[in-house]
């Protein structure tokens, strides 16, 4: 075995383990820089990163979730080595043409100009040792990996016919998406309140009627189908990354998509209809940010307590509490409406559904269990739930939105 190669590996194996110093890595690194201070220039780096992605892929992780745990794990710089490295492969084995579209939605959310390990590190003008201990890090962690639940088919289930087949992935009204994904946006960038405001509320009418029509009016319209159901994974970042797990969770509960979450990692599994995961996930990135300005605010005006791990995560679970209790009282008045519309033949329909989500779920996670809350500050925890009361679910601060 080549000497770089040796020590990639046992350097790995270093950085993997629990409490590994700085100092007892530069050793492998010092001798790397002996043997290739150039970084990769052999590109043997490359070829151990890129021989790893095969079995991650088979064992249920995707690309964004790659990058997204070297990022929450070692850093952002070193997401962007592996960024690469999945480009790199990406490229090669003409990835474009064979893989469903939420892969290479992916790809294009990850990609960087660099290609290689050399690449990335002259892109990234850090010094050698910097660089070579970021490729031991990301090689350890890779290599740890435990296996997910498989939500997209893996590159060796691709063929002809699943491209070809692509209902799975048009059951969505993408024009609705569009229009809400639009005025959410407007929304968040507009420096006028009301006219924020007014933005949001459209946004929210749009997904409560998508989401009621889609259920009597949609391809299933009038009965459940446990094939609609999807699932797929949103990543969350720290600070409070498990706290904030549980907007997603609030926001979940009320619209009937089922939520497990994976706290070593900051990823939340969303379970259910696509145009549900959809809203979802848009209302709780709007969410998500009306919190972390609420949060700001607070640090602002509270002093050195509300600056407290323990105020912070008392203030987003509170905030995620009371968020599920107005989500929720507005989906029901959401659903009061609509039957008017639909009549008696709406209650099935919708019980169907969510049979066929918890049914989903049960498979994808037959061993799920709940999590209790950590310890939190009771000051935090009563202003998270003030937060919540003037949060903006579509109809303006402290009002209730139509939930789907």
């Amino acid at each position: 075995m080549d000497d770089v190669l040796r020590l990639l590996l046992a350097g790995a194996r270093l950085a993997a383990q629990p409490g590994v110093t700085g100092q007892e890595l530069d050793r492998v690194v010092d001798r790397l820089l002996v043997r290739d201070p150039a970084v990769d220039s052999d590109g043997q780096a490359q070829e151990v990163l890129r021989g790893l992605l095969p079995s991650l892929w088979e064992g249920g992780w995707q690309p964004a979730d790659v990058a997204h745990v070297v990022r929450r794990k070692v850093s952002h710089r070193a997401a962007r080595l592996v960024a690469a490295v999945i480009t790199d492969q990406a490229s090669a084995e003409g990835v474009a043409g064979k893989a469903p579209r939420a892969w290479t939605a992916q790809l294009a959310e990850i990609d960087g100009e660099a290609r290689t390990v050399a690449g990335w590190w002259r892109a990234e003008e850090i010094a050698p040792a910097a660089a070579w201990r970021d490729v031991l890090r990301v090689i350890g962690l890779l290599r740890g990996l435990p296996r997910l639940e498989q939500l997209l088919p893996p590159p060796s289930g691709w063929s002809a016919a699943l491209l070809a087949d692509s209902s799975w992935e048009d059951v969505v009204d993408a024009r609705a998406l569009s229009r809400i994904r639009g005025l959410l946006a407007k929304a968040e960038s507009t420096d006028f309140e009301a006219e924020a405001d007014a933005l949001t509320a459209k946004a929210q009418e749009l997904m409560a009627r998508h989401a009621i029509d889609t259920a009597m009016l949609g391809p299933n319209g009038g009965g459940a189908s446990g094939s609609a159901v999807t699932a797929r994974r949103l990543h969350l970042d720290d600070p409070h990354a498990e706290a904030k797990a549980a907007v997603v969770q609030a926001v979940g509960t009320a619209n009937g998509v089922r939520v497990v979450l994976m706290p070593a990692f900051g990823i939340a599994t969303l379970v259910g209809m696509p145009g549900d995961l959809e809203a979802v996930e848009l209302m709780v990135t709007s969410l998500l940010v009306q919190v972390s300005r609420a949060l700001a605010e607070a640090a602002r005006t509270g002093g050195a307590r509300a600056r407290s791990t323990a105020y912070r995560r008392g203030f987003l679970y509170s905030y995620a509490q009371r968020i599920e209790e107005r989500l929720t009282e507005a989906r029901d008045q959401a659903r009061a409406e609509a039957t008017v519309t639909y009549g008696a033949a709406l209650a099935p329909v919708l019980a169907d559904r969510q049979a066929a989500v918890d049914e989903a779920m049960e498979e994808l996670f037959p061993s799920v269990r709940r999590r209790s809350g950590r310890m939190v500050d009771p000051a935090g925890w009563h202003a998270g739930r003030q937060a919540a009361d003037t949060a903006d679910l579509g109809d303006g601060p402290g009002r209730l939105a139509h939930g789907g």
